[in-house]
C-alpha cells in the first residue's frame, strides 16, 4: 500500500507529464513575441539602426542592418507559430553571436559580467529551441504528426511525444 505522500507525488509528477507541453509554449509565445517585436521596430527604424551598425564597425552596415533585424522579426513570427523552428534557430544563433562578439564582449571583463548578459540568456534559448524543438503545441509538431500519418510516407518516422 502507498503512503499518502508517495500517492501525491505520483499524481503530481502524472499532472506535470500530461502538461509538458506548456513550459514550451510559453516560452515560444513570450520569446517569439519579444523578437517580432524588436525586428519589427528596428525594421521601421533602419536609419537608426544602420548608424548604430557604422558605430560599431560592422561591414555592409546598411545591409547588416536590415538583414539583423529581418532575421528578428520572421525568426520571432516562426518561433510563436512553432514553424521551422530548428531551422530558424541558425540565424537567430548567428546573428545573437555576432551581437556578443563584435558589439558586447569587447566592454566585459569577468565571468559574473558574461553570464550575466542578456544575449548569453537569448543564445541559450536558441540552443534549447535547436536541440529540444519547438514542444507539442507548435505547427511543426503538428506538420509532423500529419506526415507521420500520412500514406505516402510509409517510414517517416517522427516522435510521438
Amino acid at each position: 500500500m502507498q503512503s499518502t505522500s508517495t500517492r501525491l507525488r505520483l499524481s503530481a509528477l502524472s499532472f506535470l507529464q500530461r502538461i509538458d507541453w506548456l513550459g514550451p509554449l510559453l516560452v515560444r509565445l513570450v520569446f517569439g513575441y519579444f523578437w517580432a517585436e524588436t525586428g519589427w521596430a528596428k525594421l521601421h527604424n533602419l536609419e537608426f539602426f544602420t548608424g548604430r551598425f557604422m558605430e560599431w564597425g560592422i561591414p555592409f552596415p546598411a545591409f547588416s542592418a536590415a538583414l539583423c533585424a529581418g532575421t528578428e522579426f520572421i525568426g520571432g513570427v516562426l518561433i510563436l507559430l512553432g514553424l521551422a523552428t530548428r531551422l530558424t534557430m541558425i540565424p537567430m544563433i548567428i546573428n545573437m553571436l555576432v551581437a556578443l562578439i563584435v558589439v558586447v564582449l569587447p566592454g566585459i571583463s569577468t565571468l559574473d559580467e558574461f553570464v550575466e548578459l542578456d544575449e548569453v540568456l537569448y543564445v541559450t534559448v536558441f540552443v534549447w529551441l535547436l536541440t529540444a524543438g519547438p514542444g507539442r503545441a507548435s505547427l511543426d509538431h503538428l506538420i509532423a504528426r500529419r506526415l507521420s500519418d500520412s500514406p505516402r510516407m510509409p517510414d517517416a518516422s517522427f516522435p510521438a511525444r
